[in-house]
């Protein structure tokens, strides 16, 4: 599905388009009428579940387009509506000075699945299959960014990590040390690169990349709305299934 590097980019496609268009009217009566709080000072709308796209996909009377991203059928959730706006990132009371400087210097680079245990504690909570983004508007601004290859320094050490105690308990387990340790490898020996997508166009990604976003720059651009991807990330069954399995 995704290449050694960890991603993938399909399109442009017509059917791909077709959804995204869909889903951007949809999207835009969401986003007007949504009372969640930004982040980042008024530049961040996390929007988890936001879109009522159908468990098959469909937006309205407009299918998903498995065939064209190469996938196969399955249940889906209501996507994510990921939002940027101009600025991004702010500070904010949300993040601390340190939490800040690294969402602005390093993309707050992320490995999706990971909850936080407590204060500072972090467990494998949410093993899905892969991560899809999908642009709903002609944007410019704060792409997806991803270091190749992480994911397999990711895998190794969570395995490793993980390796002492049952499968069945490793949703359970704090991997905080193991997770911190191999992504300042991942900044260390992975290439950090941007990946800039619009309309018609997706980004499929190994469910094990470390990902985040870029900053918003001077000369970036998008509509009053802001920068509009809606993410996929269909659930697994375990965390076994999340680290073992081939996607």
């Amino acid at each position: 599905m995704v290449s050694a590097a960890g991603w993938r980019r399909i399109g442009p496609h017509p059917e791909i388009a077709a959804w995204a268009a869909a889903a951007l009217s949809v999207a835009q009566r969401v986003l007007a009428q949504s009372a969640e709080p930004w982040r980042c000072g008024g530049t961040w709308l996390v929007g988890v579940d936001a879109l009522p796209n159908a468990p098959d996909g469909y937006v309205g009377t407009v299918p998903f387009p498995w065939r064209a991203l190469g996938l196969q059928p399955e249940p889906l959730h209501p996507a994510q509506l990921s939002v940027i706006r101009p600025g991004y990132p702010q500070p904010s009371a949300e993040d601390s000075p340190a939490a800040f400087a690294f969402r602005r210097d390093r993309d707050a680079a992320h490995l999706d699945g990971l909850l936080p245990d407590g204060a500072k504690r972090r467990r494998i909570a949410e093993p899905h299959g892969w991560i899809l983004g999908l642009p709903l508007n002609m944007a410019s601004a704060a792409p997806l960014t991803v270091w190749e290859g992480s994911h397999e320094i990711l895998r190794a050490a969570l395995l490793a990590a993980l390796a002492p105690y049952p499968p069945a308990d490793w949703g359970r387990i704090d991997i905080t040390d193991a997770y911190t340790a191999a992504r300042r490898r991942c900044f260390e020996t992975c290439r950090r690169i941007a990946l800039p997508a619009m309309p018609g166009e997706a980004t499929l990604l190994h469910r094990l990349t470390l990902h985040g976003v870029a900053a918003w720059q001077a000369g970036d651009h998008a509509p009053p709305e802001g920068r509009v991807i809606a993410y996929f990330r269909p659930q697994l069954g375990s965390v076994a299934d999340w680290l073992c399995s081939t996607p």
